[in-house]
């Protein structure tokens, strides 16, 4: 009882705390004027540099960009970045940003997971959490956009793209319901390892294969009826998981899979083939052994956390780290996320290491820019620095691949100058005035 008392009172502290903290952060409004940054090095996001570059945007959308001087905007804004760098805002699929605010001994705080095997109908959207106190460090490091999605069963359920500066969710959303999230039925764990099994007194013991083949069958099941439903024009009666399935059917959401091993991905790709949707595969660790069936039926890749080590004793302990320049050279589309929520904010850091092994810089950057948005679908309108898109970017004074260089000056969300203070931030000026730290 006692440990209960400290864990909700402890909780209760520290929700008082973030209350407390960053109440001067609120979102921007919208751009007024047009606003020109000259002088930058800038990162187009496709691959291209531009030396001494200029970007021009008003009312959200860039309306010029290139090489020398800025053109004549009459009552523009104008930003001398000279030295610096400009970025695409960096995008962040698959994460529980804003879903999740402490991990530990504050359930009321996470809201990631629903009860039940198979919520396809399930919309993380709804539960996003624009006042979390860890989405103004992640946008401190360029993120600026992201794809809460939701965890837990056999399908998890629907996940929307959203931009990182918002009173609510229904400001948040950039493009809603995007995706549907399964979790590819697995007989062993990473490794290779037999889950063991458990015996139960008088209930048949399933071997790991036959578990595995039943839970296909039931989303193969429910995958048939949902293809069924989507053919009736008007059904008599509205089953709420069928008709969130409609869009996998129509081309207007994607298959978002969870499969590491070769063989899983292979039963991942064939099971979308089957159905007639778009798969996209997530963490993927074997992909690099399956790269011709990826590539051969256009499936994107979403590698998760690169810094890490490798899930077989017998592979190479750099193994996570080439991943890229391997799915890069096969001709694979490939896209990074990271782990969790608040380890996100070091997204750019991960797709940076990933030039010590292989990958030229721009083809980093595009990983989780450009790369990212066409597996989410975005790309139309971000992504990349290109006239006629939405004004998401960023200026650094170091190289945003860079943990230690990295500074980010301005960030913009579809134009609008956001406010890049954080709690993280506050707490360092408060202690560097305490002790007498010059703090920046």
């Amino acid at each position: 009882m006692k440990n209960k008392i400290f864990i909700l009172f402890g909780g209760l502290l520290l929700s008082t705390i973030l209350a407390n903290g960053q109440a001067n952060i609120s979102p921007a409004k919208a751009q007024m004027k047009p606003i020109i940054i000259k002088g930058a090095t800038i990162h187009v996001g496709n691959g291209t540099v531009i030396n001494n570059g200029y970007i021009a945007f008003d009312k959200g959308k860039i309306t010029a960009i290139g090489e020398g001087s800025a053109p004549n905007t009459a009552g523009a804004d104008v930003v001398d970045a000279t030295g610096q760098q400009i970025y695409p805002g960096f995008i962040c699929p698959i994460t529980t940003l804003g879903l999740v605010e402490i991990e530990e001994g504050a359930r009321g705080t996470v809201d990631e997971e629903e009860t039940g095997d198979l919520n396809p109908h399930v919309r993380s959207l709804i539960a996003f959490n624009t006042d979390s106190k860890v989405i103004p460090t992640v946008r401190s490091n360029g993120i600026l956009l992201a794809q809460p999605t939701p965890v837990g069963g056999t399908i998890s359920g629907t996940s929307s793209v959203v931009q990182l500066d918002a009173w609510n969710w229904q400001d948040a959303a950039y493009k809603a319901d995007i995706a549907i999230h399964l979790t590819w039925p697995v007989a062993r764990v990473q490794g290779g390892r037999r889950r063991p099994a458990v015996p139960t007194p008088g209930v048949p013991q399933e071997s790991p294969a036959e578990r595995a083949q039943k839970a296909i069958d039931a989303i193969t099941n429910l995958f048939n009826e949902a293809k069924a439903y989507a053919d009736i024009a008007k059904p008599e009666v509205t089953n709420i998981r069928l008709e969130a399935m409609k869009g996998l059917f129509n081309g207007t959401k994607k298959l978002f899979v969870n499969a590491e091993g070769a063989k899983e991905i292979i039963q991942a790709v064939d099971f979308g083939k089957k159905m007639g949707v778009q798969v996209v595969i997530v963490g993927g660790n074997e992909s690099y052994l399956v790269t011709d069936v990826l590539k051969d039926n256009n499936v994107p890749v979403i590698l998760k956390e690169t810094q890490r080590l490798p899930d077989k004793e017998e592979d190479d302990v750099y193994l996570p780290y080439k991943l890229p320049k391997i799915l890069q050279d096969a001709g694979v589309t490939y896209g990074l996320t990271g782990i969790g929520f608040w380890r996100q904010r070091n997204l750019p850091f991960e797709a940076g290491e990933s030039v010590g092994y292989g990958l030229t810089k721009e083809q980093a950057i595009s990983m989780i820019t450009i790369n990212n948005a066409k597996i989410l679908g975005i790309d139309k309108t971000t992504g990349t620095l290109e006239v006629g898109k939405d004004a998401n970017l960023f200026v650094s004074k170091g190289d945003a691949l860079d943990m230690i260089s990295i500074d980010v000056d301005y960030a913009f969300i579809q134009g609008r100058n956001i406010n890049l203070d954080n709690l993280h931030k506050q707490l360092y000026k408060k202690f560097a005035d305490k002790y007498g730290v010059k703090a920046d």
